[in-house]
């Protein structure tokens, strides 16, 4: 009852559609048609900036779960699976479930690998694209819009995911997950990944991205990866791409911010490598859960960088002849 539960939430551009829906479709419309993919490998910060700018906007009014200006969201990203000719994975790309009182919706698209014994495994790219709505005000502002949390992670794996879909190179295949409902407890994630479980499919690793969009001015590196010490993904991911650019955060160990965003549901299913990918440890953002988490914050210049850097990384992760990345640890205290 896939298309069922989002019948309930869609929105109709018919004679009976409000205005201000209007006005968000038609916003939609306009900057999936000013942001046409690039086809080459390079991904600009424009690209990434319209991105943003239309998830964190305040006509969305800050993603909260199941809320109109998340489904909205939900049909832009949709949009941009179209676009970038990424098929759904199930009957259609919106995933509903139910927990906890919430109904939410994960968008979840499918590029299928190119080799037909490795397109069996997969790799899982994600983000969660929702948000915790109003906040306190500030100066008659009570929208958390939530650009660097998480419009920037949702950027990101539209933008990456766009180019492994136009290159098509990608020998095992790669599901492309948009979350709802982490704001409210991983919600969302937890759905797909006990889904995917029960599907029994050949999950290799899950890259997860949460708030990349403000660069560290006191590191030796550019992202760092929750739970690093528990897997050899960030050393391959140096070694794959020929930098130094994953690191190891200790403010991220010290707060256990590997339990703490969608990639935990996968390990804890699955109990392979999942990791999220972030810029931000709170120690470089002041505004997290914040109104003025807004798109002035943000630096789509290392953003874009960062991404045009981890893409040859994604892509030697769904090549490699073998599973390469390995986990250290059995379990997470």
């Amino acid at each position: 009852m896939i298309n069922g539960h989002f019948s309930i939430f869609a929105l109709k551009t018919n004679k009976q559609t409000n205005p201000m829906k209007f006005k968000i479709l038609l916003l939609a419309t306009l900057i999936v048609q000013s942001c046409i993919s690039n086809q080459d490998d390079e991904v600009k910060p424009q690209e990434i900036r319209d991105i943003v700018e239309f998830l964190a906007s305040d006509e969305l009014k800050g993603r909260e779960t199941a809320t109109e200006g998340e489904l909205v969201a939900a049909q832009f990203i949709k949009s941009k699976f179209i676009e970038a000719g990424i098929k759904p994975y199930f009957e259609t790309y919106f995933d509903a479930f139910e927990s906890k009182g919430f109904k939410g919706v994960n968008v979840v698209g499918y590029i299928e690998g190119n080799d037909s014994k490795l397109k069996n495994e997969i790799v899982l790219l994600g983000a969660h694209y929702d948000h915790i709505g109003f906040g306190e005000t500030v100066e008659n502002d009570s929208i958390a819009n939530g650009a660097n949390d998480n419009a920037s992670g949702t950027a990101a794996v539209l933008a990456i995911a766009n180019r492994l879909a136009h290159s098509g190179t990608n020998k095992r295949s790669i599901i492309v997950a948009l979350f709802s409902g982490e704001e409210k407890g991983l919600l969302g994630s937890k759905a797909l990944a006990k889904k995917l479980n029960e599907q029994d499919i050949d999950l290799y690793t899950m890259l997860n991205f949460e708030m990349i969009g403000v660069p560290f001015i006191d590191r030796d590196y550019d992202i760092f990866l929750t739970g690093y010490e528990l897997s050899d993904l960030g050393e391959k991911l140096n070694t794959y791409t020929n930098t130094t650019m994953v690191g190891i955060s200790d403010v991220a160990k010290k707060h256990n911010l590997f339990k703490r965003s969608d990639n935990y549901s996968f390990y804890n299913e699955f109990k392979v490598p999942s990791h999220t990918i972030s810029s931000c440890d709170l120690t470089n953002f002041d505004f997290y859960h914040h109104v003025d988490d807004e798109i002035d914050q943000l630096d789509f210049a290392f953003m874009a960088t960062t991404i045009n850097k981890l893409i040859p990384g994604i892509v030697q992760i769904c090549n490699t002849d073998t599973k390469e990345i390995q986990m250290y640890a059995p379990s997470i205290p």
